[in-house]
């Protein structure tokens, strides 16, 4: 298990427990995190998922996929730390991982 914290628009933590091999948004759905929907179950065709990865842990993920990269070009509010949680496969070296919640969609 590694934890994932989800800080929301206004600056609210919320830090969840995650099955390792499990993606950041299936764990955000199964906790309720509000803002994280996953309409598109993680198939890379919403952006529901869209989240901005803190400074800190930018460098400790795998690059985005061209699919991915395709996709946040299309998304309202990304910036160079946007990421899908969809994309981002939980390991044991992710464990403090920090999502930011983008206000707007």
């Amino acid at each position: 298990m590694v934890h994932v914290t989800f800080v929301d628009p206004r600056g609210h933590r919320r830090t969840v427990q995650a099955p390792l091999g499990h993606s950041a948004m299936e764990t955000a759905v199964r906790h309720g995190v509000p803002g994280i929907e996953g309409e598109c179950g993680g198939n890379l065709v919403c952006a529901t998922c869209h989240v901005h990865v803190a400074p800190e842990w930018q460098s400790k993920l795998k690059p985005p996929s061209y699919a991915e990269t395709e996709l946040l070009d299309l998304t309202r509010g990304a910036t160079d730390a946007s990421r899908l949680c969809c994309q981002i496969r939980l390991s044991p070296e992710h464990d403090g991982l920090e999502l930011l919640i983008p206000a707007h969609r």
